[in-house]
């Protein structure tokens, strides 16, 4: 039997294998939301445009501080830049531009007006309560890199230059294959002896789409040798990557990894972590697959660990490593491991520390821990773990979009 691949072995192994990225389109901003920007966007003017006034107020000299001056004109935003007369202030409101002459603005608040004559403070400070033009964007400074995912204020910066469109990368197209008799869809009527409801397939649809992946959904395929074979022939043909659920491991009835041998190559399989040991990584013809665990926390942690980093990846998605946190452990574990284990755990604080406490039932069959945890804490292999001991946890909202 092959030795089992270490996690980031096998995530070095899955990146060095993202050779393209997929072919750019141009998008409108309201198109554009959670598409990754396929060039760097740079600024093409000076945000703002001109000093402008951050309150509603007065613009004035700051040299004329203590002395009573009459307003000479209004200044609201949109307004022509003007020149401020000698000897007099101007009325001005937030976002007008400064006049020409004047160096500081006072609030409102902050000014006493008897019959259109305004008495100014004492101490008033050059340049107080201006924007200064080109303080946000400087035209020609870079806005926002190449394989950003745009979010919505990523989209308002782009707007803020008048740009209207932006290019892309188009987005993949993921076969999601699901495996098992025993499977039966939701709203299908009353389970059968034997049945179960296939809970992989709506999960992996959600992930796939906050990863902005298009979704091929082949529904569930018969476990025979034959459908197995028509069914990831039929996925290599419509789709960028197949992912499948089950049909992976050593039983009888996983006949997806030697169907993808048949068709392609399993470039690697197996790996050193809990839930998650079944993965499997290979190519149906030149379509590379990712061959999930068919246990639903499996499926969930190694999506995340492996098969995320690896379509962030094939997106042009520049993508950071997982977060991850110190917290102390709400728990034991007695016997070193022989596999990197991710618990299902809550995080909560105490006495400002951060503790994690594991769901009851850690089974990799078991989606309700997921749904119950906010976190997933790493036990490292051959370590035993002591109550109160520091550990490395990654919030579960950290690693999805």
């Amino acid at each position: 039997m092959t030795p089992l691949l270490p996690l980031s072995e096998a995530l070095e192994q899955l990146l060095a294998r993202v050779a393209t990225c997929p072919e750019v389109e141009q998008v409108s901003l309201q198109a554009a939301l959670d598409r990754i920007l396929a060039e760097d966007q740079h600024a093409v003017i000076d945000v703002p445009p001109a000093d402008n006034s951050a309150m509603d107020g007065y613009a004035l000299r700051a040299r004329d501080a203590g002395r009573k001056l009459p307003v000479s004109e209004r200044v609201a935003a949109g307004d022509a830049a003007s020149t401020l007369r000698e000897d007099s202030v101007a009325r001005i409101f937030t976002g007008g531009e400064i006049p020409a002459g004047a160096d500081a603005v006072v609030m409102q608040e902050d000014m006493g007006l008897v019959d259109g004559v305004a008495e100014l403070p004492g101490e008033i400070r050059a340049g107080q309560h201006i924007r200064r033009k080109g303080q946000d964007c400087r035209a020609g400074s870079r806005l926002l890199p190449s394989g950003r995912r745009l979010r919505p204020q990523d989209i308002g910066l782009l707007a803020s230059q008048g740009i209207a469109q932006v290019p892309v990368f188009q987005k993949l197209t993921v076969a999601l294959l699901s495996t098992g008799n025993e499977l039966r869809e939701p709203g299908s009527g009353a389970l059968p002896p034997g049945a179960i409801f296939n809970s992989n397939r709506p999960m992996l649809v959600g992930l796939l789409s906050t990863l902005g992946c298009g979704v091929l959904d082949l529904g569930i395929v018969r476990d025979t040798p034959e459908a197995t074979r028509e069914a990831l022939l039929d996925a290599a043909a419509r789709a960028d990557v197949i992912v499948s659920s089950g049909g992976v491991s050593v039983g009888e009835a996983d006949h997806v990894r030697d169907a993808v041998r048949a068709l392609g190559e399993i470039d690697l399989w197996r790996i050193a972590i809990k839930p998650g040991k079944p993965f499997a990584f290979g190519h149906v013809a030149a379509t590379p697959f990712i061959g999930l665990p068919g246990n639903p926390s499996s499926a969930f942690v190694t999506f995340l660990l492996l098969a995320r980093p690896y379509l962030c990846a094939l997106q042009g998605r520049r993508e950071a490593p997982p977060i991850t946190l110190r917290a102390r452990a709400d728990f034991t574990v007695a016997s070193p491991g022989s596999r990197q284990e991710y618990l299902r755990v809550s995080l909560s604080e105490r006495d400002s520390e951060l503790w994690a406490a594991p769901y009851a039932n850690q089974s990799s069959g078991v989606l309700s821990s997921l749904s119950a945890s906010n976190a997933l804490a790493v036990v490292p292999v051959g370590e035993t773990i002591e109550n109160g001991q520091w550990l490395q946890v990654m919030r579960l909202d950290d690693m999805l979009p």
